[in-house]
């Protein structure tokens, strides 16, 4: 491996700074977007069940806030009508909607870094090509000399450049393919996990104005 990232020259040094980042952005998202953190499949019929005969108390409502994000945004309908008990439901929508974008900023952290490196790998390693093309033109240029070729070329300047070239196109694609990959699968999770909260979100609102009937 050492060998290979002597023969690709400086210009792979950015791509594999990316690929470290872009792994450690696949493994935090990996964790970070479980069900269990995002939206447990029984919380929403917990959290009607608890407050069928009225809104239960801060305790009730900060541990249901700590429990997950879909906790957090089922929390703050709780929090509405605990701080005004003749709150509307515009007031209720307005901060369940709040507490939506926060959930959705959260769920969305760091797929932003994971498509740049997306597309800019392959644009890094491009950059090396075009040095490695530099170098051969370069090599061709020379003045003869031992290890020189008999048109005044340099055999090793000449393979060095090729290596640059190719090591650092195969990086690229090697890193944006993957980065791509795991970009789109962790948005479509995002978008599953926001749909599933906003229709959650919309029946506890039915089952909180309810309560006030």
């Amino acid at each position: 491996m050492l060998s290979i990232i002597q023969a690709a020259g400086w210009p792979i040094w950015p791509l594999i700074i990316c690929s470290v980042l872009g792994m450690a952005l696949v493994i935090e998202r990996f964790i970070s977007l479980k069900t269990a953190k995002i939206a447990p499949p029984k919380l929403l019929d917990e959290a009607i069940m608890v407050s069928r005969s009225g809104i239960p108390g801060p305790d009730v409502v900060k541990q249901l806030e700590q429990n997950s994000v879909l906790g957090h945004v089922l929390a703050s309908g709780f929090r509405t009508f605990n701080s005004n008990p003749v709150a509307t439901e515009d007031d209720l929508r307005a901060n369940l909607e709040i507490a939506g974008r926060q959930a959705a900023a959260k769920l969305q952290r760091y797929l932003g870094a994971l498509a740049t490196i997306a597309s800019a790998a392959p644009l890094l390693g491009l950059l090396g090509t075009v040095i490695g093309m530099i170098e051969i033109f370069g090599s061709q240029g020379g003045e003869g000399g031992m290890g020189a070729m008999p048109g005044g070329g340099n055999p090793a300047q000449l393979a060095h450049g090729i290596s640059i070239a190719l090591y650092n196109t195969a990086f690229g694609l090697m890193i944006a393919i993957p980065a791509l990959i795991f970009w789109r699968y962790f948005r479509a999770r995002v978008d599953d996990y926001l749909l599933a909260m906003e229709l959650a979100a919309e029946r506890f609102v039915r089952h909180l104005l309810s309560l006030r009937k």
